[in-house]
């Protein structure tokens, strides 16, 4: 069974995704392997030097994020180059990834920008990790430092909490303590293996 698990920046996405591998997910991290497919030596690093100059490499020959970043920040067409690049690699490897599982696995694709990229349909189910607004931003001050204006211009760069949810085929509240993340995904899994076991249900 194939899930496509998202959620905005600061919903707690992560932590959903080490705990349904902890049930026995197989999870395929998108942004993993987005590093992943232009590490030092990949054909991937070497289109992106073509596409942006060997400005974006650091001394050691490895992809300079900070710099490369700052070329594709609000730059719609570098931002298209970017992904026209490293888009197509990451959906070969995670299918790779997905062929060498047991017949019998969940696997969870975990990728953020799953909606604003159009991939719903590709998927089984669509897990989505929703918490208020307001809670994103309060994490993403305390936690990563962020001023609270940079929190909401990155919340405000992804799609919208009501366009996530109307794509959601299950959907995991992470406002509360992490006791009631695990008690609320014990209920998923256990939907999981039902739909695995007996075939579709109706959405929940």
């Amino acid at each position: 069974m194939r899930v496509g698990l998202t959620g905005g920046i600061g919903s707690g996405k992560s932590a959903v995704s080490a705990r349904l591998a902890a049930r026995g997910a197989v999870v395929i991290d998108s942004d993993v392997l987005a590093r992943e497919v232009v590490a030092r030596g990949t054909d991937g690093l070497a289109e992106v030097v073509a596409a942006f100059g060997d400005g974006v490499l650091t001394a050691d020959g490895d992809l300079d994020r900070p710099a490369l970043g700052q070329i594709v920040f609000g730059d719609e067409t570098a931002r298209r180059t970017l992904e026209a690049i490293i888009h197509p690699r990451v959906r070969l490897r995670s299918a790779e990834i997905e062929q060498a599982a047991p017949a019998d696995a969940i696997v969870v694709h975990d990728i953020p920008l799953l909606v604003e990229t159009g991939q719903t349909d590709r998927f089984d189910l669509v897990l989505v990790v929703d918490v208020p607004v307001e809670v994103q931003v309060e994490r993403l001050t305390a936690q990563r430092g962020m001023a609270a204006a940079e929190a909401e211009q990155r919340i405000a760069s992804q799609a919208s909490r009501a366009d996530r949810l109307a794509v959601a085929d299950v959907v995991v509240d992470n406002s509360g303590s992490l006791s009631d993340l695990d008690r609320r995904l014990d209920e998923v899994w256990a939907t999981f293996e039902h739909r695995l076991r007996h075939g579709p249900d109706t959405k929940r």
